[in-house]
C-alpha cells in the first residue's frame, strides 16, 4: 500500500501541478467543451475569474504532493476541486470523466493511506 500511495501522490501531484499551470500559461491547447451547458460553465467561471482560484489551489496542491509536505491539507484542498471536475465531467462534459475517474482513485488511494489524519473531519460534535 506504500508504494501504491507513494505513485498515487506523484501522479496526482503532477496532473494537478500541469493543468493548474496549464490554465495560467496555456501549453497545452484545450477545447472547448461540447454542450451548450459545459460552456454556459465554463463561461461562467471565466468571466468571474474564479478560474483564478480554482487553477491557483491546483498548483499549490500540486507542489504540496510533490515535495512530500503537508499531504494532507493538499488532499483537504483539493477533495473539492476533484468533486467538482467530477461531476463537470459527468453530468456536462462526458468527455473528460476517464480522468476525472483516475483523478478520484488517486485522491482515494491518498485518503485511506492518511485516514488516520483525515480522521478529524468526520467528527460529529466538535466540542
Amino acid at each position: 500500500m506504500k508504494i501504491a500511495s507513494v505513485i498515487a501522490r506523484y501522479l496526482l501531484g503532477l496532473i494537478f501541478l500541469v493543468f493548474g499551470l496549464n490554465g495560467f500559461l496555456h501549453f497545452i491547447p484545450m477545447p472547448p467543451p461540447k454542450g451548450a451547458l459545459a460552456a454556459q460553465f465554463g463561461g461562467a467561471i471565466f468571466a468571474s475569474r474564479y478560474w483564478v482560484v480554482v487553477f491557483s489551489i491546483q498548483v499549490i496542491g500540486g507542489v504540496l504532493l510533490l515535495v512530500n509536505r503537508y499531504v494532507v491539507l493538499a488532499l483537504v484542498l483539493l477533495g473539492p476541486v476533484i468533486v467538482n471536475i467530477f461531476f463537470f465531467h459527468a453530468l456536462m462534459a462526458p468527455e473528460g470523466l476517464p480522468l476525472a475517474i483516475v483523478v478520484v482513485v488517486l485522491w482515494l488511494i491518498l485518503a485511506v493511506r492518511y485516514k488516520q489524519y483525515l480522521a478529524g473531519i468526520f467528527v460529529q460534535r466538535a466540542t
